[in-house]
């Protein structure tokens, strides 16, 4: 089981760049294939980015070439990089991890809010 807390979330300006730690405790970190999914107001909870347990990434088309994903499987850690941020990014991030089994885990969330 992994437990996840996400942080770095705020408000910032059309343009500007913030990034998202996720920490994650527990057991077999390097195992999981981790994520960022976002919700908005009103609307579902959608892909942001993935990154596999061999690091391969996948991104939502609305965020390729701004936003990048990594992860430090030595601090347990999932970043979320995001550049050029819009006020349609505006919204509530998650973390997610899927275990080998294809359990999945969430955090509680960090607001991001675009907005001049």
């Amino acid at each position: 089981q992994v437990q996840l807390v996400e942080s770095g979330g705020g408000l910032v300006q059309p343009g500007g760049s913030l990034r998202l730690t996720c920490v994650a405790s527990g057991s077999s970190f390097s195992t999981y294939s981790m994520g960022w999914y976002r919700q908005a107001p009103g609307k579902q909870r959608e892909l942001v980015a993935v990154i596999t347990r061999v690091g391969s990434t996948n991104y939502a088309d609305s965020v390729k070439g701004r936003f990048t994903i990594s992860r430090d499987n030595a601090k347990n850690t999932n970043d979320l990089q995001m550049h050029s941020l819009k006020p349609e990014d505006t919204a509530v991030y998650y973390c997610n991890a899927v275990s080998q089994f294809s359990r999945a885990y969430w955090g509680q969330g960090t607001q991001v809010t675009v907005s001049s």
